[in-house]
């Protein structure tokens, strides 16, 4: 595949998750974490402007001059933004002149890669196919949250698949045995810096399940008051669930004794076999107290990979993001894509139902603050 067909399927899927919203869904931010979805589509053009064009293709103009204040997300390199919090406020640009500035890019990077650009170029414009792919990510997950937090529980897509795997519970566990292990990224695809240096850990025995944690039985963690003792939970997770209120993972109500839960098909009876999502990292880890078990960390999880399901959720490890050995951040705006956040975060690890195609790997690393959980996010335990 070309790099101008790679770009315009890339282009064309964040447009196509955004179809079936109204108007008004694109302008709505309900909490920080969430964005709207209209910023979603400017922040990803930014990108390709602002890293790629305005450098690199001498004949291009500008769009909106204003547009690199309003769609800056995090690089103090580049300039001042507006802040995560106020996204929602903006009013301006409307969602023609956003889809506007799209169609206007998308037409200048057609002409730009029909030069073949080679080298740092080119590893420049794959790691703007990935990040346009995490805002994909990010697309989904936030207009569940926008559309999740209707009182009328709209209907985004009926024929929308949240799990495609259904869960036999306490099978098997798997061993893996005491050893040096090799990690992090090999090969010639795309990758984050995050996935480097690759380096040796050593690790004591241990066993993993092969499969998620399933809702059947994170109803059972609920219905014996896991939600309700506080020895299974950190002081902070504790704190999170007296002052939150917290009975149940995110989108799950209890209707005349049932329970339901938003989907992006609506309210649905909660099936028991698929795996438990929407749940942070404190109530991952209180769950598996309560099960006499842990989370597995990031290196267990990936030397124990090619014989997990994984793919389904995102699942919380007990690993903290932080840099590899050798780790380094490279100069300029670019240094600031992960390697800034490596503080107070959990790393998570395989892909979510969500994730598009192309875009998970064993090596991957994502990563979060332990109390976010509007994710497609799971549990995997070991012991």
């Amino acid at each position: 595949m070309s790099l101008i067909e790679k770009y315009q399927r890339i282009r064309k899927y964040s447009e196509q998750l955004c179809a079936p919203l109204q108007t008004e869904d694109y302008v709505v931010q309900p909490i920080a974490d969430v964005s709207p979805p209209k910023w979603h589509l400017g922040h990803t053009t930014w990108f390709f402007e602002t890293f790629i064009l305005i450098p690199y293709s001498h004949q291009y103009q500008v769009f909106n001059a204003d547009f690199n204040f309003v769609f800056n997300s995090y690089y103090e390199t580049i300039g001042n933004r507006v802040i995560r919090t106020d996204r929602g406020n903006l009013s301006r640009p409307g969602v023609d002149e956003v889809y506007q500035y799209r169609a206007y890019v998308d037409e200048a990077m057609r002409r730009f890669l029909s030069t073949e650009p080679t080298g740092e170029i080119v590893a420049l414009i794959e790691l703007g196919f990935n990040h346009e792919q995490q805002h994909q990510e990010l697309l989904l997950t936030d207009i569940k949250y926008i559309l999740g937090n209707n009182p009328l529980f709209p209907v985004y897509d009926a024929t929308v698949a949240e799990s495609t795997n259904l869960i036999e519970d306490d099978g098997e566990m798997l061993k893996v045995d005491e050893g040096i292990y090799t990690i992090g990224f090999e090969g010639d695809g795309f990758s984050f810096d995050n996935e480097h240096n690759r380096h040796q850990v050593y690790l004591q025995g241990y066993t993993i399940s092969p499969t998620l944690v399933s809702n059947g039985t994170f109803i059972r963690f609920i219905e014996e008051g896991g939600y309700q003792n506080f020895n299974y939970w950190h002081a902070e997770g504790w704190d999170w669930v007296n002052s939150q209120h917290i009975i149940a993972p995110l989108y799950w109500y209890k209707i005349e004794g049932k329970w339901f839960h938003y989907s992006l098909g609506g309210l649905k009876e909660v099936n028991l076999k698929e795996p438990v999502t929407h749940i942070n990292y404190y109530e991952a880890y209180a769950f598996a107290s309560w099960k006499g078990m842990r989370l597995p960390t990031e290196f267990e999880w990936e030397v124990a990979a090619r014989q997990l399901n994984w793919g389904e959720r995102w699942e919380w490890t007990e690993s903290a993001y932080l840099p590899y050995p050798g780790f380094n951040k490279a100069p300029g705006a670019i240094g600031e894509y992960n390697g800034k956040f490596m503080v107070n975060q959990k790393v998570l690890r395989g892909a979510s139902v969500a994730t598009p195609d192309e875009h998970s790997r064993m090596t991957y690393r994502n990563f979060f603050h332990p109390h976010l959980r509007w994710q497609y996010t799971g549990i995997r335990l070991a012991q």
